[in-house]
């Protein structure tokens, strides 16, 4: 399919302006009214067969997918913020997925199974990513007849280019900008379709009734605007609620709303906590806060440079060098910066990320959301200098676990989970990049399909009076909670600094025995101190105040769990990297971490095998001879059209 360049040029012009169009139509056709919450939930008349929460890429594509199943379902997406804020928005570098177009010709699903598969160190469950390579290309295509802006090359196709740990080029793009376009698009689908959206209403809990409380009656939450708390029937839940890097707080890329309120939610109802210790450090966070630049700057020709201006990552990996997978290029920026080849000290040191290689047009034409982070955030334009970058917890390749990944439900009957809260396991010990877009898109689809699926013909069985009780409880929480007095307590902010501290100093990206053990007293600590937390605003509109205070016992489970998981997996995989085992153990931890939480509170640990298909584990690769630098950029797959 030959085009003329002439006519394809300003074809690109239109998909680029369409992107911004999305942006400005979507936030045009979704007036407020000042009603976040439909009259009918506030009232506690809405009943609903799919109930989503999250409003990421995984909610909404599974909105979608449930009404395209049975577009008489009722399809609800609950968020804590207003539906076009969410995570999956700060995706920067594109979807992968095998299109066999364009630059992408020579890729096969089992090219892109295979290297997932050895990038996540064979913890992944293969059956799962050989369903997902089939799927994610289709995936690419189901976002180009929605609207999806890819960039295009000078013949048309949609270009493609290649992320760290990927063999071929198969990360379709949007600039820089791949999750903003994305989650415009499906949420502009979604005003189509008739999705209610209940907005800023923060999920409290998942609420189950019956003798053995395996059955759902529906969902707690507090709508944020007038502090009213809600019972939400239904009959059909989707967890979508993203990661929890803020367990890290400031040394994590994640938004202020990544604190884990899902998985914890799963956990409270019996859903097992899968894989928690694998947490990816991505390799390039802004030193100064965390602010993540996109692999796609790597991808594009930038280099990592040490104070001593040398490229140091052909002593860790000469032959992939800032293309390697995330958790080399993490530790390899460490290690340099642990023996005094970093620039700056304490939190925020780092080594250099050097843009100055590429064509300063190339930078503000595929790379200019990064630019403007540089800018803003570290005061640095860099086309014109190197900016200081440091690793940032970035990703969970851990989450509830999904008991069967072709419906993505979970062990609760009517529970599904989708996106970065889940783990299905496709990332295994170490994501790729440009991976995780086409996760959400791909098991979003599943698990809204599975839901549909599940509720068909199906009555609501839950107890309203279980809604009731729920409400009454939380109520009474909220009242206790922001009307306590100071007595000494300490506070939201004084508790969260210190958690954020012992995580990153003693689970981050390398960690050791007696660090690990220190780090579970410390939040075993914390645990006690929050339980009398001085919260002081006891008014009921916008109570930020106690918003903290919820997230913030999220983010304590959370990093116990971390910790746990830590502390058990004695040896090194992917993202978790032990100093005291540094090796691959595949004869005692080829298998899947399960953290259970137990009634009185206390956490269990159990194991679960890893499933292998086509690929038996090879034995890591050893290291290579450094070689010297040869100042030289990556070849640049295909043309793209200007």
């Amino acid at each position: 399919m030959k085009r003329r360049k002439g006519i394809v040029v300003p074809l690109v012009a239109i998909l680029a302006a369409a992107a911004a169009g999305v942006v400005l139509g979507a936030g045009g056709m979704f007036a407020w009214k000042g009603n976040n919450i439909p009259k009918k939930v506030r009232l506690g008349e809405a009943t609903y067969d799919v109930l989503v929460i999250g409003s990421g890429g995984a909610g909404m594509h599974a909105a979608l997918a449930a009404l395209r199943k049975d577009k008489n379902l009722k399809v609800g997406v609950m968020t804590k913020l207003p539906p076009t804020r969410s995570a999956s928005t700060m995706a920067q570098g594109g979807m992968n997925g095998v299109t066999g177009v364009g630059t992408n010709v020579k890729d096969t699903p089992e090219l892109h199974a295979k290297d997932t598969i050895k990038g996540g160190a064979w913890l992944n469950d293969q059956d799962a990513v050989e369903f997902f390579a089939q799927e994610a290309g289709k995936t690419i295509f189901e976002m180009d007849y929605m609207g999806y802006p890819y960039n295009r090359q000078e013949d048309g196709y949609i270009h493609q280019r290649k992320m760290g740990g990927s063999s071929q080029p198969r990360a379709a793009y949007y600039m820089d900008r791949a999750g903003h376009a994305m989650v415009h698009t499906l949420f502009e689908q979604c005003l189509k379709q008739n999705v209610d959206f209940i907005s800023e209403c923060q999920m409290l809990e998942i609420s189950m009734g019956g003798e053995k409380k395996d059955q759902l009656n529906g969902v707690i939450a507090m709508d944020m605007r007038t502090g009213n708390i809600l019972g939400i029937p239904a009959k059909s839940i989707i967890i979508a609620t993203g990661g929890y890097g803020r367990a890290y707080w400031i040394r994590t890329s994640n938004p202020y709303s990544s604190t884990g309120d899902g998985i914890v939610a799963g956990m409270n109802i019996g859903i097992p906590f899968k894989d928690p210790e694998m947490v990816q450090f991505h390799p390039t966070g802004l030193a100064v806060n965390g602010v993540l630049l996109s692999e796609s700057s790597r991808s594009e020709g930038a280099q990592l440079k040490n104070k001593n201006g040398e490229r140091f990552m052909e002593k860790y990996d000469p032959k992939r060098m800032e293309l390697s997978t995330r958790d080399i290029v993490a530790q390899s920026i460490a290690k340099e910066m642990e023996e005094g080849r970093g620039v700056g000290t304490g939190i925020n040191a780092g080594v250099y990320l050097d843009f100055t290689v590429i064509k300063p047009e190339r930078v503000h034409a595929v790379l200019q959301q990064v630019y403007d982070l540089s800018y803003r955030f570290a005061g640095v334009d860099i086309t014109k200098e190197p900016v200081l970058i440091a690793p940032t917890c970035h990703y969970s390749m851990g989450g509830l676990e999904v008991a069967d990944f072709h419906t993505c439900e979970t062990r609760v009957p009517g529970v599904y989970a989708a996106g970065e809260c889940s783990c299905v396991s496709v990332h295994g010990a170490n994501r790729l990049g440009a991976n995780s877009l086409s996760e959400v898109l791909v098991f979003g689809k599943v698990a809204g399909e599975g839901a549909a699926d599940y509720v068909k013909g199906r009555d609501y069985k839950g107890s309203q009076d279980g809604l009731k009780a729920g409400c009454k409880k939380w109520m009474d929480v909220f009242e206790e909670v922001t009307n306590r007095p100071h007595l000494g307590n300490r506070t939201v902010p004084e508790i969260r600094d210190d958690m954020v501290n012992t995580m990153w100093y003693k689970c981050g990206v390398f960690r050791t025995e007696e660090q690990l053990q220190e780090a579970a007293k410390e939040l075993d600590v914390l645990t006690e101190q929050y339980k009398n937390v001085y919260v002081g605003d006891p008014s009921h509109v916008y109570n930020t105040a106690f918003e903290q205070y919820f997230e913030l016992g999220n983010l304590l489970q959370v990093s116990r769990a971390i910790v746990q998981g830590a502390i058990a997996r004695k040896e090194s995989r992917g993202g978790h990297f032990r100093r005291d085992y540094p090796k691959r153990d595949d004869q005692n931890f080829l298998k899947h971490t399960l953290i259970f939480k137990n009634d009185d509170g206390d956490y269990r640990t159990e194991y679960k095998d890893v499933a292998i298909t086509l690929f038996p584990p090879q034995a890591a690769s050893p290291a290579q001879p450094a070689k010297p630098a040869d100042g030289k950029q990556p070849a640049q797959p295909a043309k793209e059209a200007k």
